[in-house]
Parts: C-alpha cells; structure tokens; sequence
C-alpha cells in the first residue's frame, strides 16, 4: 500500500529490526527517503546495504547511535539536514519491554527504564523539531497497551509507557499546529522479543506457530494471534501521512483487540 510519502524525509529510531525495521521499508516503498539509527552497528551495516541495493543509496541512510545521548542525536539530525534538507516524519521507536514486579526491580532498574522510555523520545524530538516545524511535520511515538493496561509483571515498564503517552497528549497541544503527534499502542507483536522468548519456551517441541498461538489464547487476544511487525507499521505510516492530516493527540491501538478499557 502506498501512504503518499512522495518526496518526504522520514527518520526512524530502533529502525534496524523488527518494528522498526518493517517501517523503515514501508515507508521506503511509499516513495520516502529514510534516515534510519540503532545501537548495534553491524546490525545496522547488514540492513543497510540490503535497503541500499532495493531502494538505492540517495533514499537511505543509516547510522549507529544511542538516542539517549543528546549530542550524537543532534549530530544525526544535522547529517539528515545536510544530506536530504528536511525531516516530514519522526518516528520514536526504540526501547523494549523489562520483565519485572515491584518486589524485583531496584532503584536502578526505575531510572534505567525511565531514562530509556521518555529519552529515547525527548533528544529526537528536541533535534529534529527544527525541520519538523518547517515542514510542518509528523511524530509517531511507538507505545504499549501497558500504558493504559498495566501488567503486573510488567510494572516499571507499564508505568514508564504511561509517562510516554503523557508526554505525547502534551507534545500534541504544545507543538501544534506545527507538528502533528500521535503514538500507537502495541499488544503482542511477534518481533524480536517474542522471538527470543519462543526459543526458550519449556516444551522446544512446539513450533512457533503453535507457540504464539497458545500465548494468543493465554493472553485473550480475540483475533487469535500475534501481530505483524507489518501491521504496526503501517499504522505508523497511516498518522504520519496526509491522510491523517487532522489527527494529534491520539492513540491508535494496534493489539488485536486485546485491550479492555473504553
């Protein structure tokens, strides 16, 4: 499907694998140029020259770093200013989940996960706004269910992501009409988390078919299976585009129907 991302510039944060990675070609295949960034630079390097060779060097450029330092941030908006003159589209995706209670997790796990959570959101929204405001832009931060629906062994990360999706209501209302900003809200999404999870399930007997499905019907997810890293792109690739030209400040759930609130 094609979003109308014609002679758009959209960067992706987290963007070398799963989510982030299936956005990153979406939003390639909609006709943007993409500036992509991860930590781990072989990674990077591998999915680079592969996005390199099917949309070609002049739409793709790609760069290790961690978001939760400020300067290489700043220095990765002011390559992408050089380099392609704008940004259309922020896309703040990095940051996975920790497995925790409140009785397991210590005072340095809360400011770890904290840091991670709002950080990984506050330097590249601060360093692309600039060019955001002149194209009068589009952030998607990438959120959880868990910012509305608490996991108990999930706490620290269920209340961090409840601090992104206050952050983004905020960002909406204060950088408007400028800057549009929404989020979308995953439930389970087979990427590389799950991944990891289903090969170290108990019984190694089952296939990743039967294994996600069994922990869609544990979990009570309606449609009966996990998402597609696909699917949560394109909902990215929805709010970022002029079809949602009069959308800021919502959330848009991509969970299966997994959530229970109203």
């Amino acid at each position: 499907m094609h979003y109308g991302y014609d002679g758009k510039v959209a960067v992706v944060t987290g963007g070398s694998s799963g989510i982030g990675l299936a956005t990153v070609e979406t939003l390639l295949q909609s006709g943007a140029s993409v500036a992509l960034c991860a930590r781990t630079e072989s990674r990077l390097k591998d999915v680079a020259a592969v996005l390199v060779r099917d949309y070609g060097e002049d739409r793709v450029l790609a760069r290790a770093l961690s978001v939760l330092e400020p300067e290489a941030v700043k220095g990765f908006a002011a390559e992408v200013e050089a380099r392609f003159g704008r940004c259309d589209l922020l896309v703040n995706n990095a940051g996975q989940g920790r497995v925790s209670t409140f009785a397991d997790t210590n005072d340095d796990d809360w400011r770890a996960e904290y840091e991670l959570k709002l950080f990984s959101q506050i330097h590249p929204t601060r360093a692309f706004l600039p060019m955001l405001g002149r194209a009068r832009g589009a952030i998607v931060a990438v959120n959880s269910l868990l910012a509305y629906q608490p996991e108990p062994h999930m706490v620290c990360t269920s209340s961090a992501r409840a601090g992104v999706q206050n952050l983004v209501k905020s960002l909406s209302g204060e950088l408007a009409p400028d800057v549009r900003v929404n989020s979308i809200l995953l439930g389970l999404v087979g990427s590389g988390q799950w991944s990891r999870r289903f090969a170290e399930r108990e019984d190694q007997s089952q296939s990743r078919a039967e294994w996600y499905g069994a922990l869609a019907a544990k979990k009570g997810i309606p449609l009966g299976r996990l998402g597609d890293p696909s699917e949560a792109a394109a909902a990215i690739a929805f709010l970022g585009s002029p079809a949602a030209s009069y959308i800021t400040g919502a959330q848009l759930e991509v969970s299966g129907g997994l959530s229970r609130y109203i």
